[in-house]
């Protein structure tokens, strides 16, 4: 039979046991983040150099999310497991039947970031959730950083939680996006007489296709929300400051933080 002490020592440790779970639960309890790095990513979040994501990825903990990577394929039980999922810089295709899970897991209430590095990767989530994207690189005409036609500052913004606070952000080299359903919105546009180099001769010409182009496109799935960006080099550590890093915070804000639930009814 147990003496006396002995009990009260077994207890203390239970009781001692209980506190530490208690007490570690809300930090459990925060949104998971998943970042992919399982289609050919060059531009990691463990890294912080210039083109790097750790300060990206950073801006996620600050909302109180866990932030994970994964360099496999999605899976069912994978995307269960999360609240979030960030797909940047993507090189390899992101295949029909984990473009239907994607879809899944926005109907259930997930939430979805893409920032391209080249388009063609996305083309079966994008066709899912019913966006185009041009045929190459965006260049502009007015608002051009340095000397640089394909670097720009993108000025025309609806009003949106992400564009909360921003007068306009910063393009590195950018896909033009079109929405081609109602449940897809354009956030960001470039001027008036930005161009895409339809024939390939570097020359604007009468052949090519001179507009404003959408950078960023928002919408809903289901209970979900998914947002587009036509240039990953936005969030990456180099250029993540200024409008961008607002950008970025809004982005956090909005997937992660409880004021940015109310975003999603917009």
């Amino acid at each position: 039979m147990s003496s006396g002490p002995e009990i009260t020592k077994r207890l203390s440790t239970i009781v001692f046991i209980c506190m530490v779970l208690f007490t570690a639960s809300p930090v459990l309890a925060g949104p998971v983040v998943l970042f992919d790095q399982g289609h050919g990513q060059q531009f990691m979040v463990e890294q912080e150099i210039p083109l790097g994501l750790s300060q990206f990825a950073g801006l996620f903990t600050e909302q109180g999310a866990q932030v994970k990577t994964s360099d496999v394929p999605f899976s069912i039980t994978g995307l269960a497991d999360i609240d979030v999922l960030i797909i940047s810089g993507a090189f390899a295709p992101i295949s029909k039947i984990e473009a239907e899970m994607i879809m899944a897991f926005l109907r259930q209430g997930g939430k979805v970031a893409m920032m391209t590095h080249i388009a063609s990767p996305y083309k079966h989530i994008f066709s899912n959730l019913g966006i185009s994207f041009s045929s190459g690189v965006v260049r502009e005409q007015e608002n051009i950083i340095g000397n640089n036609p394909t670097d720009f500052l993108v000025k025309d913004l609806t009003p949106h939680f992400l564009t909360s606070g921003l007068d306009n952000f910063s393009i590195y080299g950018g896909w033009a996006l079109l929405a081609r359903n109602d449940a897809v919105h354009s956030v960001a546009r470039t001027s008036s007489r930005a161009w895409v180099d339809l024939n390939k001769n570097d020359t604007l010409n009468e052949k090519d296709a001179v507009q404003a182009f959408s950078m960023v496109l928002a919408g809903q799935v289901g209970e979900g929300a998914f947002v587009v960006f036509g240039d990953d080099a936005i969030f990456q550590n180099q250029f993540l400051v200024e409008e961008n890093l607002i950008l970025a915070k809004n982005l956090a804000t909005w997937f992660c933080g409880k004021e940015g639930e109310l975003a999603l009814s917009l």
